[in-house]
């Protein structure tokens, strides 16, 4: 299979990490099983507010979710952001791992859940690490390969659950399913997990990218839609580094069922 590399008329600087954050939407799909090549991966977190947490070693286990980019109700990220979160695509793989039962307040950095209160979150038990990935062989240009290809969240179960209890419209912002999924009406129901950035041994970051993806603090609400979405098939090719050898998989999505908000954990915010 031949991949394909997007390429992009003028070199894109980097977005500031308030502006990146801010904006990162994720619809989450349920997918066929699939089980990667036994991998075993450390961890280390990379937020300011976690930093005090140990490095993991974790298993890959079954792939659960792709998690898309989307905007809510036609608020579309600005240009140049909207350029490196169009290609934002992370597979979700189950994990287990130690419970830390760490406290956090968490505030909602998009602007179209700018009016929801703070609340509390406890961090459990690790769930998920979710991975960027390329669609269908379509690779972003070099300059936003090199920060979405470091994007590596750990998702831990919370505690409490609040309800969002709000509709939004989601629109779908990656060229394979832009038009393949339609718009579409979501009830926004309980949250479930935080997925907070780590590092895998490894993986060499650049300080300029570091500074991006240690803000990126994403809280997943379960959803219910309003319409039955059509089935995609899709070929996954990882996009970090250290997964690099793993071979492309094939993933159906059957069905939304979570979305990912961007948060702020104990009042510390992303710079710019």
């Amino acid at each position: 299979m031949a991949f394909l590399s997007v390429p992009s008329a003028t070199a894109l600087a980097l977005p500031t990490p308030k502006d990146f954050v801010s904006y990162l939407d994720l619809e989450c799909f349920k997918t066929d099983p699939y089980q990667p090549p036994a991998t075993g991966l450390t961890l280390r977190h990379l937020n300011p507010v976690l930093s005090t947490l140990p490095v993991e070693q974790v298993t890959l286990g079954p792939r659960e979710q792709l998690c898309v980019p989307v905007a809510k109700n036609n608020v579309i990220p600005p240009a140049p952001v909207l350029d490196f979160i169009r290609y934002v695509d992370l597979a979700c793989y189950r994990i287990t791992g130690t419970t830390v039962n760490v406290g956090l307040v968490l505030s909602q950095l998009n602007p179209v859940l700018a009016d929801l209160p703070r609340h509390d979150a406890v961090l459990n038990g690790p769930q998920q690490l979710c991975v960027p990935v390329a669609k269908n062989g379509l690779i972003p240009p070099a300059e936003i390969l090199s920060l979405v290809s470091h994007l590596d969240l750990k998702c831990y179960g919370t505690t409490p659950n609040p309800l969002m209890n709000r509709a939004l419209t989601l629109q779908q912002l990656n060229p394979v399913l832009v038009d393949q999924i339609p718009v579409h009406q979501v009830k926004v129901n309980a949250a479930r997990q935080l997925c907070v950035p780590v590092q895998k041994a490894g993986d060499t970051i650049p300080p300029e990218v570091m500074n991006i993806v240690r803000w990126v603090d994403l809280e997943k609400y379960d959803i219910t839609l309003s319409t039955t979405l059509p089935s995609v098939t899709l070929t996954l090719q990882h996009l970090n580094p250290v997964l690099g050898r793993l071979p492309i998989e094939r993933a159906t999505l059957t069905g939304a069922n979570q979305l990912a908000v961007p948060v702020a954990k104990n009042g510390q915010f992303p710079p710019g």
